[in-house]
């Protein structure tokens, strides 16, 4: 009967802790084992956690999502201005080499390349401020998936059941969407390199032609003869663009072999230059076309190289007209374009049956065809 004060203590300190484990948990937290030892209240400790403790990890865990968010905007954006700032030297660079190089161009024809060339510096400024939006989109989503599970933590739900199962469908969605993920990304890198554009011509391997939209899982093409293609970004292994700032046209013109060298060389430069001095719209030659010289010696014909360099989608139409021009002042000059020749000896059903001759030691038919020379 006569129990001790320390035996009461001894005995009640079970109750104590087990108290202040319902009421604050396996790991009690600061301000609940404080009110719990000021109160000796464990519902009051946990009143107070609920109201005091809980809401503030909230508040904070909610203040550092927008901090991280804002970090990851400046940095998109300022990944965005890089962008921008390199298109903008480029197009600099761009108006300053056309004016340079076209000081006879006509006023009218040189407003509307610059014109044409500051329209695909917007459209790439364009397609850098949308990547922008939408990098910002995802870093956002991603930093309120996080956000939503770290508060989902801090009222003690479990996550573990839910994690399985967004790993589980994430794994599914992997393996059903991988082309559709490489598509994507791969669109998102074409974007961000501005490798193309709508108007260039390019070659993609499979298909060569005309670009007519940019999209980030697919790109189309119109070829030559009019078809559409629609290529999925994850396809394009290599992008050859013949439409990107310049473009240059390579003529390998034949002359015979009797021809001077000298002559012909300089008929086709004159042709070329003049070509240059005129600055045709569709034939735009941006700067002093080149002779390279003697470029092979072929079985009927020496090759003779010429080089110019024009506008970008316009070297095509340049080579149409400088080899027509060619044509014509080869004539005016005398000078051969060589054609093959070869020689056809035609034998007929009479002369295969006509007696063989032998005179001394060797022999020949009784007749043949006479030879005759036609071109290919």
């Amino acid at each position: 009967m006569g129990q001790s004060k320390l035996d009461c203590v001894t005995d009640n300190f079970p109750l104590m802790a087990a108290s202040l484990t319902d009421a604050c948990g396996a790991e009690p937290a600061w301000l609940c084992r404080k009110i719990f030892d000021w109160t000796d209240n464990s519902d009051l400790a946990g009143i107070a956690t609920w109201l005091v403790d809980r809401p503030v990890k909230v508040l904070v865990i909610v203040l550092l999502a927008m901090v991280v968010r804002r970090i990851v905007h400046r940095a998109i954006d300022g990944l965005i201005d890089r962008l921008m700032s390199e298109r903008s030297s480029e197009e600099r660079d761009a108006v300053e080499a056309a004016e340079a190089a076209t000081g006879t161009l006509r006023r009218d024809i040189l407003a509307e390349k610059l014109a044409n060339l500051r329209e695909r510096t917007e459209r790439a400024r364009q397609r850098a401020k949308t990547l922008g939006v939408l990098f910002k989109s995802i870093a956002s989503a991603v930093v309120g998936v996080v956000t939503f599970m770290m508060l989902l933590g801090e009222f003690d739900i479990n996550l573990g059941p839910l994690i399985a199962g967004a790993g589980i469908v994430g794994v599914a969605v992997g393996f059903g969407a991988q082309s559709l993920v490489r598509d994507l990304l791969s669109g998102i890198f074409m974007l961000i390199e501005d490798q193309y554009g709508v108007g260039d011509v390019i070659d993609v391997g499979e298909a060569t032609g005309t670009v007519e939209s940019v999209g980030l899982r697919t790109t189309r093409i119109r070829d030559i003869r009019g078809t559409l293609w629609h290529i999925p970004n994850g396809e394009i292994r290599r992008v050859g663009n013949m439409s990107q700032v310049w473009a240059r046209a390579i003529l390998d013109i034949d002359v015979a072999y009797d021809t001077d060298l000298d002559l012909a060389m300089q008929t086709i430069k004159d042709v070329a230059d003049a070509l240059w001095e005129e600055q045709l719209e569709e034939a735009t030659i941006v700067e002093e076309p080149v002779i390279s010289g003697v470029q092979n010696f072929g079985s009927d014909a020496v090759t003779i190289r010429l080089s110019v360099r024009t506008e970008p989608s316009e070297q095509w139409s340049t080579g149409r007209m400088l080899r027509k021009r060619i044509k014509e002042a080869f004539d005016l000059a005398g000078i051969e374009i060589p054609f093959p020749q070869r020689t056809v000896w035609l034998r007929t059903e009479e002369d295969q049956k006509a007696p063989v001759k032998r005179e001394g030691p060797g022999f020949q038919t009784g007749s043949q065809g006479g030879g005759t020379d036609d071109s290919d």
